[in-house]
């Protein structure tokens, strides 16, 4: 039988077979319509799916579901196996399949087409591995280097890093970060009924209180917009803290301005993740070291649909946390620009719930 055709490696028993399945990468091959045919014992192990459960469906077929880095889905329109089977094209790239236990899990995944002896495209292959460990290491040393961060300059400690890893300076490198944004809900409002010196110290306080929060929460406030604050963070466990230390601390200074007879402060709070681009922005007199980015304009478009006093993330987002039972799906909202809606989720802590109730 031809080695190099569609019927031998939809077969089983053979030595495809036997190799495919005794390797600790997960394998899946799909046929041109993108159902699969072949899933071997790795990826029963890795997604909680045995073969007989999958066989014959597509992964998007609430399977796997993958979704890229920045929570967009890739079974659509920009599935990597259908340009494999199209035009083939290999990708390598950082994905987030869903588990049969409904937990998402980060993934390396190889997509290549399958060509017949002739050179025709008859399948696509996708050979994956679980990162999780890489994951929390990268995290760990981003930690650490936050932490050198306190004890040397940033500008030092950004110039060592660029000069082991390439040999030479760099002003901008791409990173995948979770960004925080917080907005002070009906602030012109609130600006109107006092002096621009009080309006000063009362967002002085709620600023203070969000940067001493994010930095015991290993992140780094990126800027002050306004009434605005954005902050990033390579955790996102750790960002996701930070939102909620956040509300509970706006709780005890809202008490407090009950008691002197002021206005309550209500915030809305966005929690979005993915790559960005963290470079110095600015003139040559001066330079702001920041985060751009299509990952940076979501989740300030995000916060815009956000309930006062709560919590939104998104999917992708979700995907990084270890522990995402605190949180409910919202809704999904079309943003500008994009051709997907983007899923959110609401942080639904009873403390916090409690918290809020007592001040609204």
């Amino acid at each position: 039988m031809d080695f190099f055709s569609f019927e031998y490696i939809s077969q089983r028993g053979t030595i495809l077979d036997y190799v495919l399945n005794g390797i600790a990468d997960g394998v899946y091959i799909v046929d041109k319509s993108r159902r699969i045919i072949f899933w071997n014992k790795a990826a029963e192990q890795l997604t909680g799916y045995k073969a007989q459960e999958v066989l014959g469906y597509r992964s998007s077929e609430d399977i796997l579901n993958h979704i890229d880095e920045n929570g967009l889905p890739l079974c659509s329109d920009d599935c990597p196996l259908q340009r494999a089977l199209t035009i083939g094209e290999s990708t390598k790239l950082k994905v987030f399949p869903l588990h049969k236990n409904g937990k998402r899990f980060p993934v390396m995944a190889h997509v290549s087409p399958i060509k017949s002896s002739e050179g025709i495209i008859i399948a696509a292959i996708e050979v994956f591995r679980d990162i999780s460990k890489e994951e929390e290491l990268r995290v760990l040393q981003e930690k650490f280097n936050n932490l050198i961060r306190k004890y040397v300059s940033t500008a030092t400690v950004e110039r060592v890093m660029a000069q082991v890893l390439s040999g030479k300076e760099s002003n901008s490198r791409r990173r995948d970060l979770t960004i925080l944004y917080l907005d002070v809900v009906q602030f012109t409002s609130l600006a109107e009924k006092y002096s621009p010196e009080e309006i000063a110290s009362i967002l002085n306080e709620l600023f203070g209180i969000c940067e001493l929060i994010t930095k015991e929460c290993f992140g780094d406030i990126d800027k002050f917009i306004g009434d605005a604050v954005m902050a990033v963070f390579v955790d996102a466990q750790d960002a996701v803290e930070a939102g909620a230390r956040i509300l509970a601390a706006l709780n005890s200074l809202n008490e407090k301005n009950i008691e002197n007879g002021k206005e309550l402060i209500r915030v809305r709070i966005a929690v979005h993740s993915g790559n960005v681009v963290q470079a110095e922005v600015g003139t040559v007199e001066r330079k702001d070291l920041t985060v751009i980015g299509d990952v940076v304009n979501t989740v300030a478009r995000i916060e815009k649909y956000v309930s006062p006093n709560s919590i939104f993330i998104t999917e992708a987002t979700l995907s990084r946390l270890k522990n995402n039972k605190n949180f409910l799906f919202d809704r999904r909202i079309l943003l500008r620009g994009k051709k997907e809606p983007v899923a959110i989720y609401s942080l639904i802590s009873q403390e916090i719930i409690k918290e809020n109730k007592a001040i609204l």
